[in-house]
């Protein structure tokens, strides 16, 4: 019976566990889930004969070593922070290891390690990344096994809460680490390739540089750079391509408002705000502005920025309630904790709320002298809250692959993220099973300005 060991019992967990369960008995598998919390693991597991749950610190690295040197592969759900001790332990060992994680420069310089014990790392084979590699590296090999080439390249995705389900003025909910949310675009300035020309934007313009998109029948979205696109070009084979643009899908009008919290300063986690527990979320915002008694803060905020005070925008910032007289009640808290702590209260998920993951590659080439535009889009829908559809995007292409390393049909060695089609083909092939496709749109390419 093959071993499996999985580190980390947390949302995106959830379907990659269920699918491993499901197919135990039919694969001859036992899969053990570790998580601090042994009674999430136990939940997940729910009493199946070929599961076990433990509670498991991975810095307990006696215990850690013991179930990774008794495992056939070990599958890493931890933060991406976390992946290094047991992508080390499993090179020791000689096993194998799977993440969704993107490939740090740490895991990266394992790679002649890994590949001298014969031992995978594979990396980035969740969602974003993960799916999006796998379904744009389908259709560029495609395009060049045509005799094409292809010119530009973008690619969007987003986790946003489902249509019937949208019922806050910012049309958002948190789907997944909240945190993420709050801190995303701050470090490197963003940098991708348009038209021929690099573009940079730094984090304190990345929310007023945004672009429009159509997807399928869901109508218009809007879309903010991710950080860096420019390494892409590499990763996929597309040295000459003009165009590279990977970036993040809101609906229309989240960038403008968000970006309120970003020009004051409130997204900021380098800083205690100092006695942030006896505050309240009017003191706090309004000690990012201008000194002045006479003035409402709502004004103050409205004059900085030049914003209606009557605008959608303000209407947004006040939903939130960061206006109100409410006690932040957090001891020693960051700029960017504060407003976490707000706003879990109001773009959590309802119990019965579902949502979605929403990707579109674009894809403009050129095949015997005509110039095409095409369009791939993916849309999926949560089940309910424990297989959400990140859950659901993130786990089952994770699962299949672990299926796929212990039927011996992926042998690659190294550090690895899945660009190569003896990888993604079997796997798009079976996420369609999981109802996780892609819908193709081409039309006759004309040349056209975007919003970035």
């Amino acid at each position: 019976m093959q071993k499996i060991f999985i580190i980390g019992a947390g949302l995106s967990s959830s379907t990659l566990i269920k699918y491993l369960l499901d197919n135990s008995e039919e694969q001859n598998w036992k899969v053990l889930i570790g998580d601090i919390s042994e009674e999430t693991a136990k939940k997940k597991v729910d009493g199946h004969p070929n599961g076990q749950a433990i509670k498991f610190d991975i810095n307990d690295a006696g215990l850690r070593d013991k179930l990774i040197n008794d495992s056939d592969i070990v599958v890493s759900m931890l933060p991406a922070s976390m992946h290094y001790s047991v992508a080390e332990a499993c090179i020791r060992f000689g096993k194998n290891m799977v993440t969704a994680s993107y490939v740090s420069d740490e895991i990266k310089a394992l790679d002649q390690q890994a590949k001298d014990k014969g031992v995978l790392l594979l990396n980035e084979i969740g969602v974003d990344p993960g799916i999006d590699h796998m379904s744009a590296m389908q259709v560029i090999d495609r395009i060049k096994e045509q005799g094409g080439e292809v010119i530009e390249f973008e690619s969007n995705t987003g986790g946003l809460v489902a249509p019937k389900y949208d019922n806050n003025p910012w049309n958002y909910k948190f789907t997944w680490n909240p945190r993420n949310v709050v801190l995303a675009g701050q470090g490197t300035p963003s940098q991708f390739l348009h038209n021929g020309k690099y573009k940079y934007i730094p984090y304190h313009k990345l929310f007023e540089r945004t672009e429009r998109i159509n997807v399928l029948d869901l109508g218009e979205f809007e879309v903010y750079p991710n950080r860096d696109s420019l390494m892409y070009r590499e990763i996929y084979g597309l040295d000459n391509v003009k165009t590279m643009f990977r970036g993040t899908i809101r609906r229309p009008g989240f960038s403008r408002a968000w970006n309120v919290f970003v020009q004051l300063g409130a997204t900021y986690d380098n800083f205690i705000y100092e006695d942030s527990e006896n505050h309240t979320y009017h003191q706090f915002i309004n000690s990012f502005t201008k000194f002045c008694v006479k003035k409402k803060v709502e004004n103050k905020i409205a004059e900085y920025l030049k914003l209606d005070p009557e605008s959608a925008i303000m209407y947004k910032l006040r939903w939130t309630g960061i206006l109100s007289d409410e006690k932040i009640g957090l001891k020693k808290a960051t700029p960017a904790q504060i407003l976490q702590h707000l706003l879990e209260k109001k773009w959590s998920m309802g119990k019965d709320d579902k949502d979605m993951i929403v990707m579109q590659h674009q894809f403009v080439y050129e095949l015997n002298g005509e110039k095409k535009k095409l369009y791939s889009s993916m849309v999926v829908y949560g089940e309910d809250q424990t297989h959400t559809a990140m859950s659901i995007t993130v786990g089952t292409p994770v699962a299949i692959a672990v299926k796929m390393i212990l039927n011996g049909k992926i042998t690659a060695k190294g550090v690895k993220i899945p660009i190569e089609k003896n990888i993604y083909n079997p796997i798009l092939e079976e996420l369609e099973d999981y109802k996780i496709k892609f819908t193709e749109e081409e039309i006759d390419w004309i040349e056209e300005e975007t919003g970035v």
